[in-house]
């Protein structure tokens, strides 16, 4: 199916373009998944974090959701990025004398995941007696199906919508009428410098929508965070998005830091007494009435267990015993429940999970997406719904929503609706224009090529730099050297270990400059990124066989440019891997990916790649003159 992006007549036609560029990726995603199941062994997926194997299945237990609930360990590979995350469906297989593998007959969901433990909410005892105990077990990510149907119903509501609040937000949104604002007394917030201060008004005075563009290092969430707490003081409750579970976590704990009381549905990407203290689940489990209610269900569960071995007069009075035991734990359910909402201040979920059965019905004043400029346009409009005005924050030249089918993302299924806010309601937009992290020189080709040169480094931040006379950006360029990429497989991309080999030689060598004492005594930490999966993990591999850098291994992280997002350090190394003859560059060519990486590093910036093959791009032969340019006032010590 192909199809040609073009100008949208009614935004009624602008949804039903996105749902069926949103069908040709769940098409294509279902297809890969099913091909990549059948086809693909045990150890690539393995790599590509979409299982884990061989896996121990721990103790079983019903949770205070009354699921049952499996834990599971892994003990190999735990330094693969993997894609378990709460919500997510997974199925599990054996792996067969022959290598083959068999798949269990039932689906399970994710209700916790972190490196090396996953607990997994199971459909049944059934299901649990089939894999515990079993030898060569695995688990894997399985087709998400439940997401698409809560975007597709998402697109459809919206669409139908018809006099009412949501209606009049989608033709907004979707049109050329510019957005309202209320006439407000400015609140004025001296903590905030004056770009701060003034997205702050204008979501305080938007009736509509209002867009917070936050680039790389600007305090966006700082600034979320205070305009939420504003909005508190008007409002009673608000509902807090993003697409991530990790998103969501940093705004919640930010939240919470604030002094805000803060309900997250869903359960956090990383396991800590603070994190889990505002849980639904953990919230559930310390309200007063829980006991009673766990000894209904442990006597419900005893009493349909033992009714198949009773005469037909004592079941008839089981049954009755359960209904009422039934009856009271609806009661005490519905109880808890309105506690927990009645005193929380932000109700907290990614955006598909703002579907869940906790919040049907619910509605709020306020909605704020964090990340909006990652998210699909479907995801948010199932929280959309929810909500009479919206404020979204991010920033469309950083990374994407992550797209399978190259059709879609051509015809326009990436152009995000923050994206498409900032194009045609310039009025509900503020731009953050003052960034913290970045000396100077490392910001300024971020701000001329991606912010029309408006950005400005803070003056604390300007000129600060580790070394005396040592440039701030370098570029180390491998052309001659015969560092060639290859390819290792689809999704997973291109390695160059010569090239990985050269940045962790530059990266010691750069240790000793600095001194590794000072290193060591001053926490300096290094970031070594990388666009490509293969050569994370190839550099991550080096460091742990490097013995001469075993002593920093604390303050080294290797991570995909995906991985780093919201992340700095104070040195960043980038190897760019592409090398070839025909100048091809791939997915770098999606500059805002790079834009991400570049705008990690607080004092120094090492980019390492073949020039022949990166100048070819007008982006990448740019990038190099700024920094030749820039550094001929520098001794630059990486030469």
């Amino acid at each position: 199916m192909k199809v040609q992006q073009g100008d949208i007549v009614s935004p009624q036609g602008h949804l039903q373009r996105q749902a069926m560029l949103l069908r040709m990726e769940y098409l294509f995603e279902k297809e890969e998944f099913q091909r990549q199941t059948e086809a693909m062994g045990v150890m690539r997926k393995v790599k590509r974090g979409m299982a884990w194997f061989p896996v121990q299945t721990g103790r079983s237990y019903y949770n205070s959701l009354n699921q049952l609930v499996l834990e599971i360990t892994r003990s190999a590979d735990t330094d693969i990025e993997h894609g378990f995350e709460f919500s997510r469906p997974v199925c599990f297989f054996r792996q067969n004398s022959d290598g083959t593998l068999s798949y269990y007959n039932f689906t399970a969901t994710v209700s916790y995941a972190d490196e090396q433990r996953m607990v997994v909410a199971m459909p049944g005892a059934g299901a649990i007696a089939d894999v515990q105990g079993a030898e060569m077990l695995g688990v894997q990510l399985y087709f998400d199906e439940t997401s698409y149907q809560a975007m597709f119903e998402a697109l459809n509501a919206v669409s139908n919508a018809k006099g009412n609040r949501l209606a009049s937000l989608r033709d907004l949104m979707l049109g050329r009428q510019k957005a309202q604002f209320r006439d407000l007394y400015p609140v004025r917030l001296p903590w905030l410098n004056p770009s701060q201060e003034s997205a702050v008004n204008k979501v305080l005075s938007a009736r509509d929508v209002a867009i917070v563009h936050g680039p790389p290092g600007t305090g966006k969430t700082t600034t979320l965070v205070e305009a939420i707490f504003e909005t508190l003081h008007r409002e009673p409750q608000v509902l807090v998005c993003a697409q991530s579970n990790t998103a969501v976590d940093w705004i919640s704990e930010k939240l919470v830091d604030r002094g805000v009381s803060v309900l997250r549905i869903g359960n956090p990407s990383r396991v800590d007494d603070k994190m889990l203290s505002f849980t639904y689940e953990r919230r559930f489990e310390a309200h007063p009435s829980y006991p009673e209610l766990w000894a209904i269900r442990k006597e419900m569960r005893q009493l349909r267990s033992q009714a198949r071995k009773r005469s037909y007069s004592e079941r008839e009075s089981m049954r009755s015993r359960l209904s009422r035991l039934k009856g009271r734990a609806e009661e005490l359910e519905i109880s808890i429940n309105a506690d927990l909402f009645n005193s929380a201040h932000v109700v907290a979920s990614t955006l598909v999970s703002s579907n869940h059965r906790l919040l049907y019905g619910r509605k709020f004043g306020t909605l704020f997406i964090d990340e909006a400029a990652q998210a699909l346009e479907a995801a948010c409009w199932i929280a959309i719904r929810k909500a009479d005005r919206v404020v979204l924050a991010g920033d469309h030249q950083q990374l994407p929503p992550t797209i399978k089918c190259f059709e879609a993302e051509k015809a326009g299924l990436g152009r995000t609706l923050m994206q498409h806010l900032a194009e045609t309601h310039a009025e509900a937009v503020t731009l953050l224009d003052t960034q913290y992290r970045m000396s100077k020189p490392i910001m300024k080709f971020s701000s001329e090529w991606f912010y029309g040169g408006m950005l400005k480094a803070a003056p604390e931040v300007e000129w600060r730099g580790i070394l005396d006379m040592d440039a701030p950006i370098s570029w180390i360029d491998t052309s001659g050297l015969d560092y060639k990429e290859q390819f290792v497989g689809e999704s997973f991309g291109r390695i160059n270990k010569p090239e990985a080999e050269l940045l962790l030689s530059k990266l010691m060598e750069y240790i000793r400059l600095i001194g590794p004492q000072r290193v060591l005594d001053e926490r300096i930490d290094f970031g070594i990124i990388s666009p490509y999966k293969a050569q994370v993990q190839y550099l991550r591999s080096c460091i742990k066989r490097s013995q001469e850098l075993k002593r920093f291994r604390h303050l080294l992280t290797a991570h995909t440019v995906d991985g780093f997002q919201g992340q700095e350090r104070d040195v960043i190394f980038i190897s760019l891997v592409r090398a070839n003859d025909s100048g091809q560059i791939g997915f770098l060519s999606d500059l805002r990916r790079m834009n991400v990486a570049m705008t990690r590093a607080r004092m120094k910036l090492v980019i390492i790649g073949e020039a022949e093959t990166l100048s070819r791009h007008p982006f990448y032969r740019k990038l190099i003159e700024y920094i030749v340019d820039s550094n001929s006032r520098y001794n630059d010590i990486t030469k």
